[in-house]
């Protein structure tokens, strides 16, 4: 809703930097193996009609839920001053995958909620996106 700071890229270079400093170069090659699919696009229009008859909407929609399903971890960021709609529904919708890391820091509006729905779906949840990100980063190592 325009209130999230853009968040992906620096957790993307955080975790490439912490994978950077703990490996010699054989190992570099696990990262190259990993695609990170981010939302946002530069050229999004929030005047686009919400439905079907819109298809750069469409479009997105099902970028965004093809891309959910393709990857092996997703990261979800519910920052305080956000009310992060679609993330709470993508959370509903991928609360028993898996793949789940949760940062939700105190001051979210919803935490209360996030809290109960990732202990009863054993959702990793992390303090800080740079927790979240050393997490990733070691499982990336871990091969």
């Amino acid at each position: 809703m325009g209130k999230a700071t853009e968040w992906q890229a620096n957790f993307t270079f955080e975790v490439s930097e912490f994978i950077r400093e703990r490996t010699s170069p054989p190992y570099l090659h696990r990262l190259a193996s990993y695609s990170f699919y981010n939302p946002r696009r530069k050229d999004w229009d929030s005047e686009w009609k919400q439905g079907f008859a819109e298809p750069q909407f469409y479009q997105q929609v099902n970028w965004e839920l093809d891309a959910l399903d393709k990857a092996t971890h997703i990261i979800m960021y519910l920052e305080p001053g956000t009310q992060s709609p679609i993330s709470l529904l993508e959370l509903g919708l991928q609360a028993k995958s898996g793949k789940l890391l949760v940062v939700c820091p105190e001051g979210f509006w919803r935490k209360g909620n996030v809290d109960v729905v990732c202990n009863r779906y054993g959702i990793l949840q992390f303090n800080t996106l740079s927790l979240a990100a050393s997490y990733l980063a070691n499982q990336i190592l871990k091969g």
